[in-house]
């Protein structure tokens, strides 16, 4: 079947796989051009070619570099003439362990990279497009943001940071841009392993939904808030957990 071109441009970062591909993979079906960004050169050029290269681009790089983040919207700009949608995905947890241990330079990097990155790609994309011709931005943050999260307390707070920087946005941007996140629970992707390999249907079986999330179900709720039917929504965080929140209270 074929796609109709919708007009629209997104830039997705750490799209190379998982909820960032999920993400790219929903926008393109919808008629999006897209511009995935990732570390590995080859993975990204594999990521590309299975979303089409005829709608897609791929910029490798490091997403706390910022002449990454400068690179990756003059691309897309030079290749689309547009930027109208930024997915900021990238992400790191490259620690697990109690917060009395953490190495404050890996508290540093966890930030840099999940936090800061964004900042630096929400200021690129507004100067390049969204400030004149309006937008909108998706962060994708986590559960661990909004709840204790036991020896991924450095990721958590750095969630936790995401979604106020999506609050700050969106209160700067509007009525020009809208800013909203996503907070999903655990979803099943390399990036998250650790926390169901080799015991995925004990994991599962916590959730009311009785399942581990896929990269399909992030990837479906940005295409909506990047959306028209998401038009008046704005500095919000949708939470996608499979129902794990509505297990707090029970005991």
């Amino acid at each position: 079947m074929t796609v109709q071109d919708s007009g629209k441009v997104a830039l997705v970062t750490g799209a190379s796989r998982g909820i960032g591909y999920g993400v790219a993979e929903a926008l393109v079906a919808r008629g999006d051009r897209v511009c995935i960004t990732g570390r590995g050169e080859e993975a990204l050029k594999e990521a590309v070619e299975r979303l089409g290269s005829d709608r897609v681009i791929g910029v490798a790089g490091k997403a706390h570099d910022e002449a990454h983040q400068t690179q990756a919207v003059e691309r897309t700009m030079e290749a689309f003439g547009r930027v109208d949608y930024l997915v900021n995905n990238a992400g790191t947890n490259p620690v697990f362990g109690p917060l009395s241990e953490l190495d404050p330079a890996v508290a540093r990097k966890v930030f840099e990279t999940n936090v800061i990155s964004a900042l630096g790609f929400a200021q690129r994309t507004w100067k390049a497009w969204q400030a004149q011709n309006g937008g909108a931005i998706v962060n994708i943050a986590s559960v661990a943001g909004i709840s204790a999260s036991p020896f991924i307390g450095a990721y958590g707070i750095s969630k936790a940071a995401m979604i106020n920087l999506t609050l700050q946005l969106a209160h700067e941007f509007a009525p020009v841009v809208r800013v909203n996140a996503i907070a999903p629970a655990v979803v099943k992707t390399k990036f998250a392993e650790a926390l169901y390999e080799g015991r995925e249907a004990e994991v599962a079986a916590s959730y009311p939904m009785a399942r581990l999330g896929v990269p399909e179900d992030i990837g479906g709720a940005a295409a909506f808030l990047t959306s028209e039917q998401a038009g008046w929504i704005t500095g919000q965080t949708l939470v996608i957990d499979g129902g794990i929140f509505l297990n707090a209270g029970v005991g």
